[in-house]
């Protein structure tokens, strides 16, 4: 340390002091300016990077957000639609079983209106066969003129016992 305390000139100690200042100023202008200006340059970069990035991620929960409320309303549409079709279901069922009950009692009366048709029409042949019977029996009595009643009784019982009904 001697040495350098003994080597000691001012007016190098000036112009290095000089050429220091000169070199920072250089430096300042051509290094340090452009490489400030490029790191805050991509400071700024990186700041809209992160908030394009925060805003994406709010967008993203925004569209789940309204995918989840899609899906919500989806299902509740497609339930309602299942209500609707079981409703017009059970409907269907039921007009389909009314009318069947009413063509039932459809043909049940017109089986009961033919049936007393049938019934009515073999009453009124009955009648009628009897009836014929009946002027048979008359003819075959007056025509023997049978005197007896007893003949005449034995004579109907004859012609009743040959002829048979349906």
């Amino acid at each position: 340390m001697d040495k350098l305390i003994n080597d000691f000139s001012l007016g190098l100690f000036v112009w290095m002091g000089v050429l220091f200042v000169l070199l920072v100023l250089l430096l300042k202008k051509f290094a340090w300016g452009p490489i400030l200006e490029a790191v805050n340059n991509r400071e700024e970069g990186i700041k809209s990077a992160l908030a394009s990035a925060e805003e994406a991620k709010k967008e993203l929960q925004n569209l789940t957000a309204d995918n989840a409320n899609l899906i919500k309303e989806a299902r509740a549409e497609r339930d309602a639609m299942l209500k609707d079709a079981r409703e017009i279901k059970e409907k269907m069922i039921s007009e389909a079983k009314d009318e069947a009950k009413e063509e039932a009692t459809k043909m049940i009366e017109l089986a009961k209106t033919s049936i007393e048709q049938e019934k009515q029409s073999a009453l009124a042949h009955l009648k009628k066969e009897v009836g014929e019977l009946s002027i048979t029996i008359a003819q075959a009595v007056v025509k023997k003129e049978l005197s007896s009643q007893e003949e005449q009784i034995k004579l109907v019982e004859g012609m009743l016992k040959d002829v048979t009904l349906n």
